[in-house]
């Protein structure tokens, strides 16, 4: 496709989303797919290697949670290539967001995207997520783990009154029973991704016993 295909591609996408972003975001977004395209090859960042696919699978696949995201903090996990933090960090500017991966070449390209892209108040980190320190008012995690096991590893870096934000494909009805009791599932919601047949689901946490207080 071409860029002008591309672009018309993920401002479609944005719209049948209901999203109204910044002026600036969809020249970032773009750019950080044509950057991810270009670092993809050595780096095996990314399995999904055709740019239309990337716009629908990657960009709007992230985008799609955007209404749910609260709070001045975002900690990514398992943030691979940088989804969904970074397209959440260009569509929502002015929040603090910390990107984690355990893989350096993966966590090498992240750095050069938040510079090449200049994103402020993002930062990403090499660790595994148990060793991260801080805490977040909204956790996100795509295909990372199943919720017992995020939970158990990175259920220490969500504020007291925080939002735990799971991208599921399938809904897990089994790992919803697994739920530690420590958290509870507020919500889980359908998501429709412009241009994906495939299933994708949107899993709510919190602390159990607190209400969030960042509205999710």
């Amino acid at each position: 496709m071409t860029d002008a295909s591309l672009q018309a591609r993920l401002e479609e996408g944005i719209q049948a989303l209901g999203l109204t972003l910044p002026p600036e975001a969809v020249p970032r977004l773009l750019a950080y797919r044509s950057l991810l395209e270009r670092w993809n090859g050595a780096y095996n960042l990314t399995a999904v290697r055709d740019p239309a696919e990337q716009i629908t699978r990657h960009l709007l696949d992230s985008l799609a949670i955007l209404p749910h995201v609260r709070g001045r903090t975002l900690a990514d996990l398992g943030t691979g290539p940088g989804l969904p933090g970074i397209p959440l960090a260009i569509a929502a500017p002015g929040r603090q967001v910390l990107l984690v991966d355990a893989n350096g070449k993966k966590v090498r390209f992240l750095r050069e995207a938040i510079r090449t892209l200049g994103l402020e108040g993002v930062s990403a980190v090499q660790s595994r997520v148990e060793d991260v320190e801080g805490r977040f008012d909204c956790v996100t995690a795509r295909a990372f783990a199943s919720l017992a096991d995020m939970l158990a590893w990175g259920g220490h870096l969500l504020a007291d009154d925080g939002c735990w934000l799971a991208m599921k494909g399938r809904l897990p009805e089994e790992e919803l029973a697994q739920v530690p009791p420590a958290f509870a599932v507020r919500a889980v919601h359908a998501l429709d991704v412009p241009g994906l047949a495939a299933p994708r689901h949107l899993v709510v946490l919190g602390h159990a016993g607190r209400e969030t207080g960042t509205g999710c």
